[in-house]
């Protein structure tokens, strides 16, 4: 179908939007309650064109071109409807720029300023009509920033499918409120924060606990040392102007020293411990099933994203069992930091605080879970965000893309490329089956993957499903010999896997495991609570949409490529953990009490 928009023939396919006809030939149409990731709503108006024949200003994300038209995007009429509309937005919106933690990177500021905006010409709220609600760990709204795009009810019904929030009213008594009226912390939300990602505004904003990171920071009595999570160094630049899947990892090393860390540490170590932990669990179900012959959980899932095992325990409670009772990276690095490396340190456990760098909002209700304390103290103190490391970067007058780049420090110095792939949705698969099939076949992983990548489970498809035939073992290695005697019960078998990213996803893997189909005959399964896995997190740099998410996870598999040890069990640093430390080895009795958790149903409606 040809339109013309502006005097500009433009052909494109039957139902294309004017938005997307305008898009493809450089013709700039402003967006307010458009994301790419996301429904069209066209409720906002801001995008109003004028069609020639048509009385009224159409929107041009919601207009579906079914006949050639002509169109105009900045007539008197259009430049006036547009300012006008941004107008009203603002005679509702409470609060100044300067000391909106948007300000600089808001939707709402640079459509006033696009739109010549200079004084309130509707007037302007002069206090909060509404309270904060900060009665959740991971999630502030501040409905007196909202100009009720939507965008949040769409991401949290059509998205994720969780349903935590709604419309009601109509007109100007139109708002956003969460199920049952009730404040976000007593309802069903999974804090993945996926809702902040495209708030257009400061509406929501996760919590902020970097007050008290520099408080500890500036109490001399504490030793205070940060973890930092793949998927935060391969977005933070995107904080300081560079593109998007620009890797910092080293230069991040620097930054966080002078900014007054007294220990910079490697999630990834923890990744490949939580690989050793989860694959000799699956193993272990293997074993009970095939050898033992007794009753299983199949399909294991995956544990180590808290929005995801939030989402199970609120809807699919039933499937608890099936769950890994391994604790995430992040909590396993915790526990042992207030263990093993206080012990062999010589600090007092209650004097280290330990923060964790993390692209996910729901980490922050993870570090808070009652149960995670298996040290004896809380494994983690502090979650931050990707965000909230770089404001306190910026705090510090430090430059990241400047700085020179340095190391890990040790014990935990040592990583592999395993550990980096667990930002990437299917990344925590391909780290496992890399280690299974190199324990149990005895051959090297490259013999059977070109240069150990397990491509079939890469990717930004919604669900992936891959079948892995177990044609040869081998002798069953020193690490494992206390829980196997050989691996002859696998000989033959088909290792049936898959992978789901975001809830939605995760939503149509748990309903065919219901009804008995393809997923409920799974042996493994991996489940991400974002989209596109932590590289998408609810903390991660604001904007994301999906070229910047396959931008972020390009950077993690370049990383991966880079790494000499790319096998989790190969890690020398993991192998010293078991011999210093948990010398019972993987899921053994110390490993479970440190590093295993279990999870409890939650209400379906009330948490």
């Amino acid at each position: 179908m040809t339109l013309t928009i502006d005097g500009q023939e433009v052909k494109v396919p039957l139902g294309t939007t004017i938005l997307d006809a305008a898009r493809k030939i450089g013709a700039h149409i402003p967006t307010l309650c458009h994301h790419p990731d996301l429904c069209v709503a066209g409720v906002c108006r801001v995008c109003s064109v004028e069609v020639e024949g048509m009385r009224t200003l159409q929107a041009a994300c919601a207009f579906p071109v079914s006949a050639p038209i002509k169109v105009k995007t900045h007539t008197e009429k259009v430049r006036l409807a547009r300012r006008h509309i941004v107008d009203l937005l603002l005679s509702d919106h409470y609060g100044e720029c300067y000391a909106c933690r948007r300000n600089n990177n808001c939707e709402l500021q640079s459509l006033a300023k696009e739109h010549g905006v200079d004084f309130f010409r509707f007037g302007h709220p002069e206090k909060p009509a509404h309270a904060i609600d900060t009665s959740s760990y991971s999630v502030v709204r501040d409905l007196n920033k909202c100009v009720l795009c939507r965008r949040c009810v769409r991401t949290c019904i059509d998205l994720q499918e969780v349903g935590t929030i709604e419309v009601v009213g109509r007109s100007d008594h139109s708002h956003i409120k969460p199920f049952l009226d009730k404040p976000l912390g007593g309802v069903v939300c999974i804090n993945c924060g996926q809702c902040i990602n495209r708030c257009p505004t400061g509406a929501l904003h996760a919590q902020d606990h970097t007050d008290e990171v520099w408080a500890a920071i500036d109490d001399p009595k504490k030793h205070v040392v940060i973890q930092t999570a793949p998927s935060p160094r391969a977005a933070i630049g995107e904080s300081f102007g560079l593109p998007a899947g620009t890797p910092l990892t080293f230069e991040l090393n620097t930054a966080l020293r002078r900014a007054g860390f007294d220990r910079v540490f490697d999630t990834n170590f923890t990744a490949d411990l939580t690989i050793l932990e989860e694959g000799t669990e699956l193993l272990l179900r293997l074993k009970k099933a095939l050898l033992l012959r007794e009753p299983a959980a199949f399909p294991q899932f995956t544990s180590c994203s808290p929005g995801w095992v939030k989402y199970l325990e609120h809807f699919y409670p039933e499937y608890i069992p099936n769950l890994s009772t391994a604790k995430s990276p992040q909590q396993m690095f915790g526990a042992v930091l207030k263990t093993y490396y206080a012990e062999k340190h010589g600090i007092d456990p209650k004097d280290i605080v330990t923060v964790a760098l993390m692209p996910c909002s729901a980490k922050k209700f993870e570090c808070n879970r009652p149960e995670m304390a298996d040290s004896g103290f809380k494994d983690v103190d502090y979650g931050l965000t990707t965000r909230e490391l770089a404001k306190m970067i910026r705090e510090s007058g430090i430059n990241l893309p400047d700085m020179p780049k340095s190391d890990f420090d040790n014990p935990f110095g040592t990583a592999t490329g395993s550990g980096v792939i667990f930002g990437a949705t299917g990344g925590v698969m391909e780290a496992a089956l890399r280690t299974v099939i190199e324990l149990v076949c005895g051959i090297k992983v490259e013999d059977l993957f070109e240069h150990a990548n397990i491509k079939p489970v890469r990717g930004f498809e919604g669900v992936r499903y891959v079948e892995l035939p177990i044609t040869a073992v081998g002798p069953v290695p020193d690490v494992l010999k206390h829980l196997f005697p050989h691996w002859n019960f696998l000989k033959g078998a088909t290792l049936k896997v898959a992978v789901a990213h975001g809830t939605a996803n995760a939503k149509k893997v748990m309903e065919d495991i219901k009804k008995g189909g393809q997923f409920s005959k799974c042996h493994f399964i991996e489940f991400m609570g974002c989209p596109g896995g932590c590289i998408g997190g609810g903390g991660q740099p604001i904007p994301t949409s999906p070229e910047i998410r396959a931008a972020r996870a390009a950077a993690i598999y370049a990383e991966d490529a880079a790494y000499e040890i790319r096998k989790s069990h190969e890690n020398p640093d993991v192998a010293l953990i078991y011999k210093e430390f948990l010398t019972d080895g993987p899921c053994g009795h110390q490993s479970h009490e440190l590093l295993h958790t279990h999870y409890t149903p939650r209400g379906k409606y009330i948490d």
